[in-house]
């Protein structure tokens, strides 16, 4: 599981943008989903579920720390770079993905991911005689969120998580001086006794016959092409408020007072996990990978006119 898609995705879903922050989950709730979601596509039990993430300096947090000491569950971090985005978590699933394909681990991999950057580790591990299929975050047309077209063509099937999974273990943050505990925010509640057996690798058996998932035609995915549009659109100015517009409204509906004063007295810097949100919000609404310079300013620049606006 690619934490960062997975969640990202899901907020897009519930609150229309990809900022993290503006959503609360019951990962308890989700996690039995995605794993009896697994077993029922493999007809095989679940072995182990790999759950990659950021953390600072590679540091877990509070409820990181906590889903990494569940039974059957690996905690696999990466950091952040100085510009927000996460390192080191593609090359952790890729090399895991084909070391594990390669000592015959399992017989089935279900990836919870849409990077462009695994479509390699994929076909190497299926060269080892494993089936690996993507498991993607539904979109609000209950569509594939966020899926290179790449990983699509390389992987042996693809489905959606099961639109009620998401809706009932993902919710918006709402009123922050509602808000419980950090640890309730992130895991939806206290721990359960049994831990959850979670989804990436399934084992015995060779269930190809019964994995038959083929995608919709290109036109009806909410997909990644992974090409670059140089000149920008005619309505890129609309766009680029319509993004702050979203991102804004989330974080002003689930950031604590402290937040709001922090963001304030960085100006004009922008908070990470905000200024990610932009970018990656601004790249799914123009269908491209990589943004200029020149958009990225723009998108800055108007986060912050329309913040002083706002406020």
């Amino acid at each position: 599981m690619d934490v960062g898609y997975l969640l990202s995705a899901a907020a897009v879903r519930v609150t229309g943008t990809s900022l993290r922050n503006g959503i609360q989950v019951d990962y308890e709730s989700l996690i039995d989903a995605l794993v009896q979601q697994s077993e029922a596509l493999s007809e095989l039990p679940m072995l182990r579920v790999h759950w990659y993430d950021s953390a600072r300096d590679g540091v877990p947090d509070g409820s990181q720390q906590f889903i990494g000491e569940l039974p059957n569950v690996k905690l696999r971090l990466g950091r952040f770079g100085v510009d927000g985005q996460q390192k080191g978590v593609d090359l952790r699933i890729g090399l895991d993905l084909v070391m594990h394909a390669r000592n015959a681990v399992a017989d089935v991999f279900v990836l919870v991911s849409g990077d462009d950057d695994l479509t390699e580790a994929v076909e190497e591990a299926q060269v080892h005689g494993v089936q690996v299929i993507l498991l993607a975050v539904p979109n609000g047309q209950d569509r594939p969120h966020g899926i290179s077209r790449h990983l699509i063509r390389a992987a042996d099937g693809l489905k959606i998580i099961f639109p009620d999974a998401i809706d009932h273990a993902v919710t918006k943050m709402e009123t922050p001086s509602a808000v419980p505990s950090p640890m309730a925010v992130s895991l939806g509640g206290h721990p359960r006794a049994k831990a959850p057996l979670t989804g990436s690798t399934a084992q015995e058996g060779s269930p190809a016959a019964r994995l038959s998932s083929a995608p919709a035609a290109s036109g009806a995915l909410d997909i990644s092409t992974g090409t670059t549009n140089h000149e920008d659109p005619p309505d890129l100015a609309e766009q680029i408020g319509s993004v702050v517009t979203n991102v804004l409204t989330t974080f002003r509906s689930s950031a604590t007072p402290e937040a709001l004063a922090e963001l304030t007295a960085g100006k004009p810097s922008i908070p990470r996990d905000i200024d990610k949100a932009l970018l990656t919000d601004l790249s799914d609404h123009l269908g491209e990978v990589d943004l200029s310079e020149a958009v990225r300013h723009q998108l800055r620049a108007r986060f912050w006119e329309q913040y002083d606006q706002a406020w």
